[in-house]
This record gives structure tokens, C-alpha cells and sequence, in this order.
């Protein structure tokens, strides 16, 4: 079985983003970026499949600039067989996203596509929904374990109540959760390696599809700064501050 593992560049995690002067958007110069962490939880998730036999070939397509080759060839470091770069110069939507994955999975037909639930910067959790309505395949989203049975998956999902446990007939689109395992690291052979593996560079006309986005930026706000709290020195104290000052009780 040939699995499909999107993945998309953003800042890193461990990074304190910053915002433009004139809040039009967030300061991506001289920034560290890197695979977004749900990406690399698919990553890992398709590597570890292929380890047990049950995927023979990982592919792994992201789409942007030509900066993204660097989370591609991360994740062929980590395991991955070849990847796809969809070269677009344009911010495209999550609408945009699933129809140019559509395109590539079209073309290459994979059993399994594996997705990050979200990407920590646009935090939209809408491109593996698009993606499964667009192909008209079964989709289990937020998944934290996986476990492939011949022509079927198993998947529990983390929801509101609890965990939920679905089985879907393959092929099928899955979008992963934080617990669904710990993403390794790549070792030094396996990055000199990965820079030998297969890239191929598309373009969204060549797919024939038209990247835009519904989406007006309109501006952007850092978080207000937290105010340091206070000490009371009695329980009528703090009654009295909560019901006089922060107005939260009646």
C-alpha cells in the first residue's frame, strides 16, 4: 500500500512569534521555521506502517515556496520514500490545500492519506474534511491510534466525550491527533541520505487548479500582556474584590 503524508511549513513551535509594526500580518524574517507538529505525528504514523509491512512506499507532498523542500526532506530523513513540492508564490486557503492534494492523490492513488489534524499558524482544522469530501473517501479525523486490517482501518478518535473507535474500508484520508505517537528524530546518515531521495517540483497550473483564498487579513493583534495578580489577606477580602472589582460574582 502506497501512503500520501501532507505537511506544511510553519514557524517553529518553540519560537515567540512576533507581529509586523504595522500589524498586517506576523514577522517571518530571521525566523526558525519547521514541519508543523501534527505533520510530523503523520510522518511518523506512515513510517511506522511501512516498518510493519503494511506500506510499501510514503510519499510526502507540501505545498508553498521552495523553502518547503527543507520540511520535505525532513521527512524523508525520517523515512519517507520520495516527495512532491507544489510550487505556488500565493497564501492559498484550505479550500485551495484539498484540492491541489486532490489532484495529487488522483495521480498517484494512494490506499492511506495521512494529515496533521491543523497547522499551528492558521489553526483552521478544515484541509483533511475538504480533502476526504473532494475524493469522496471515508475520513476519520483526530485520530489517536490506527490500526490497518487488510482492506479496512480502525481508528480511535479523540472527541468531546471521550474516545471514539470507527472503522473505515480503505482507501481513506485520516487527519492525526497529539497522542497518536511520539515523532522520532533523524539521524545523521539518514538526512545525508534523504538529500538523494527522489523531489519532483509541480505546479498548481500544471494541476490545473486555481490557488486563491476567500480570506481577507485584516490585521493582526499579540496576545494582551497578563497583569500580575494579588494577594488577599482573608476570604471576605477576596468576596468582596470579586464582587466590587472583577464584577464576576453577584
Amino acid at each position: 500500500m502506497k501512503i500520501l503524508v501532507a505537511v506544511k511549513r510553519v514557524i517553529d513551535y518553540n519560537v515567540k512569534v512576533r507581529v509586523k509594526a504595522d500589524k498586517t500580518d506576523v514577522d517571518l524574517s530571521n525566523v526558525k521555521m519547521a514541519m508543523n507538529p501534527f505533520c510530523e505525528i503523520a510522518v511518523e504514523e506512515a513510517v511506522r506502517l511501512k516498518e510493519k509491512g503494511i506500506a510499501d512506499e510514503i510519499v510526502v507532498v507540501s505545498i508553498g515556496s521552495k523553502a518547503c523542500q527543507e520540511q520535505i526532506r525532513t521527512a524523508l530523513a525520517l523515512g519517507a520514500d520520495r516527495g512532491i513540492q507544489i510550487e505556488t508564490q500565493e497564501s492559498p486557503d484550505s479550500l485551495s490545500v484539498a484540492k491541489l492534494l486532490a489532484k495529487v492523490v488522483e495521480e498517484e492513488q494512494p490506499g492511506l492519506v495521512i494529515l496533521g489534524k491543523q497547522a499551528i499558524d492558521s489553526d483552521n482544522n478544515q484541509t483533511g474534511q475538504m480533502l476526504a469530501a473532494l475524493l469522496d473517501r471515508p475520513q476519520a479525523t483526530f485520530a489517536s491510534e490506527v490500526v490497518v486490517d487488510g482492506d479496512k482501518v480502525k481508528v480511535t478518535r479523540e472527541i468531546d466525550g471521550g474516545l471514539q473507535t470507527i472503522e473505515l474500508d480503505l482507501p481513506a484520508v485520516i487527519t492525526t491527533d497529539l497522542r497518536l505517537n511520539e515523532p522520532r528524530y533523524a539521524s545523521l546518515p539518514n538526512i545525508m541520505k534523504a538529500k538523494k531521495k527522489p523531489l519532483d517540483v509541480k505546479t498548481a497550473e500544471e494541476l490545473g487548479v486555481v490557488v486563491k483564498s476567500g480570506i481577507t487579513l485584516l490585521g493582526v493583534e499579540p496576545p494582551a500582556e497578563r497583569q500580575a495578580g494579588i494577594k488577599v489577606s482573608s476570604v471576605a477580602e477576596l468576596v468582596d474584590k470579586l464582587k466590587n472589582e472583577a464584577k464576576v460574582v453577584s
